[in-house]
């Protein structure tokens, strides 16, 4: 709910919308000293002002708009001819207006009765015995057969395979073990330190694990200036030693 409600601020009203609507459809005021311009653009200004805008109350803004709407471009232009198709929307524009407006009317009287009078009574609740009564043709064989069929349609529960995740050696973990092991040789090929044999090609998937993150960590000792690798022939192995090759190793 909207502490605020909307008011119409014109020169000649100010109030609500609806009793700007039943003043002029009473004559008791002139709709060309209304600008229904100002009046929507109030409104929208009005809209953004207010948060949790409810929807009825744009619905019935539409509404009430469209009336005056109506009503003005009938005084404005009382002799302009209108094609079949605009006279039709017209007239069905009337339509709504008026069923809006008996609603509206049926809505107030409701709710000057409501809660005056009991409309609906409910039944008064009857004391009902629950015994099992099974027919004739019943025996333990059918009861037996129904219970299985239940049992049998139960939804059961999905075994899904178990996966065994194996731990990957980290590339960290590879830079401290080849460091470990070119410290101690001072010079290793590539081969040797991924643990490949001589003349091997079939791998398997850890091997390739291995030969990946090696790669990368001999990569990364290389930016550190911690190892520098050579290779003479495209298909032959890399060297890979120590920049301190010349330093003894205890």
């Amino acid at each position: 709910m909207n502490e605020e409600v909307f008011k119409v601020k014109t020169p000649v009203f100010e109030g609500p919308l609806h009793i700007l609507l039943d003043l002029i459809e009473r004559r008791k005021l002139f709709i060309n000293d209304i600008s229904l311009a100002q009046v929507a653009d109030d409104y929208i200004a009005y809209i953004e002002k207010n948060e949790n805008f409810p929807m009825d109350e744009t619905a019935q803004f539409i509404l009430i708009a469209s009336t005056l709407l109506l009503i003005k471009s009938r005084s404005l232009l009382p002799t302009l001819a209108l094609s079949e198709e605009e006279e039709a929307s017209i007239e069905e524009l009337e339509k709504r207006l008026l069923l809006h407006k008996r609603f509206k009317a049926l809505a107030i009287g409701l709710g000057e009765i409501f809660g005056q009078s009991v409309i609906f009574q409910r039944e008064e609740r009857r004391d009902v015995s629950i015994v099992f009564s099974p027919s004739s043709d019943l025996s333990v064989l059918n009861l037996l057969s129904a219970a299985r069929a239940i049992i049998n349609n139960l939804p059961r529960e999905e075994q899904l395979p178990k996966a065994v995740v194996k731990k990957m050696i980290s590339l960290e973990e590879m830079i401290e073990k080849l460091t470990e092991r070119i410290q101690k040789n001072l010079k290793l090929n590539f081969r040797a330190l991924t643990n490949q044999k001589e003349g091997e090609y079939a791998i398997n998937r850890e091997q390739k694990e291995n030969i990946i993150v090696g790669f990368l960590a001999i990569l990364e000792l290389i930016k550190r200036g911690v190892v520098k690798a050579t290779q003479k022939n495209f298909s032959e192995d890399i060297e890979i030693e120590t920049e301190n090759i010349g330093l003894p190793s205890y």
